[in-house]
């Protein structure tokens, strides 16, 4: 009988990539969300249980029904720019829709959770690559959202034996190899989707925000990493935390960094397109560069990115937006 895996937000981007990493891994992903973000039709390799996880009566039938072994928890606004004008719903949301789980895992004897945290927990980087022991100051309510649980998640270890995995991304990109699954956000916010649908006429333009950066071309630099690759990493410190081994808090990136231009050119090869695309402003607490030191992932847990080429991760989001747009297509036709 195969161990069940509880994933908040499982019907959302990354939580359905890594619920595929799960199936073939042999576990049960059995996903829990609300639809706000997540999509349905995103969830192939196990039950779906509609709801949210600040509802503690869902949370304990779930609990009861499926007894997972573990949690992998995604759950969570995650728009930068919103949380600065309405840092109440992330509080709420992230912070204690979190402590909602954690307390539902606590009464059921579910004592290992791999959280989804994020690069934002740095703020304004004092060094590149930053290391895992970089000094976490982020500098919006996300960020300090994500910073604040993994300060729970600590806090429950110490009183509660909870083990736990937090594992802080930089940019999520791309799309599952075999096109089941990829990226649908609205609004997307995401540079390559974006590049991707000015190349393809679906938006008149992209923009680029600052071009004056002290990088190479004046563009911001950021480290783009595959979702297939992270979700794979999910199901690791997943066995990491089964075998009895120590909490970790973890960067996840490919030690490599890539500029907006860079990004726009290697989709304008993909795509064989131009990309339209119009320069602007700095936007305010961007910083120049965001890159991963993620030697302690390969240490600890064994893990190596497959997708470390940009044009290998541009041509997989390419082929899944592409089919997208063409079934939707269909569907207006219809």
């Amino acid at each position: 009988m195969k161990e069940t895996v509880l994933v908040t937000g499982g019907a959302g981007y990354i939580g359905s990539h890594a619920c595929k990493a799960l199936a073939r891994a042999g576990f049960l992903p059995v996903s829990v969300d609300n639809l706000t973000h997540g999509h349905e039709w995103a969830v192939k390799w196990g039950p779906l249980v509609k709801g949210d996880i600040h509802d503690s009566g869902l949370l304990g039938q779930v609990f009861e029904t499926f007894k997972p072994v573990a949690v992998l928890h995604f759950a969570a606004f995650a728009y930068v720019g919103e949380s600065v004008v309405d840092p109440g719903k992330y509080y709420w949301n992230n912070v204690a829709g979190t402590v909602s789980l954690l307390e539902a895992m606590r009464r059921y004897r579910c004592s290992r959770i791999v959280f989804s945290s994020t690069c934002a927990t740095y703020g304004i980087p004092e060094a590149v690559p930053i290391p895992e022991g970089h000094v976490q100051r982020p500098i919006n309510p996300y960020g300090r959202s994500k910073l604040m649980i993994e300060d729970i998640l600590r806090d429950f270890h110490d009183a509660y034996g909870l083990r736990y995995a937090s594992l802080r991304y930089f940019n999520a990109a791309g799309a599952d190899p075999d096109g089941e699954i990829g990226e649908d956000h609205e609004p997307e916010t995401h540079l390559i989707p974006l590049v991707i649908r000015a190349a393809l006429g679906y938006l008149p333009f992209v923009e680029i925000f600052g071009t004056d950066y002290p990088t190479p071309d004046g563009t911001a630099v950021r480290d783009y990493i595959h979702v297939t690759d992270l979700a794979e990493v999910h199901v690791l410190a997943l066995q990491h935390l089964l075998e009895g081994r120590e909490n970790v808090c973890l960067n996840l990136g490919t030690g490599r960094g890539h500029s907006v231009l860079e990004v726009i050119r290697a989709v304008e090869e993909a795509a064989v397109q131009p990309v339209p695309f119009r320069k602007t402003q700095r936007r305010a607490g961007d910083p120049p560069v965001l890159v991963a030191g993620s030697v302690q992932a390969t240490e600890r847990l064994g893990w190596q990115p497959r997708f470390t080429d940009l044009r290998s991760i541009v041509k997989t989001a390419l082929l899944w937006h592409s089919g997208r747009i063409l079934l939707n297509k269909e569907k207006v036709q219809g």
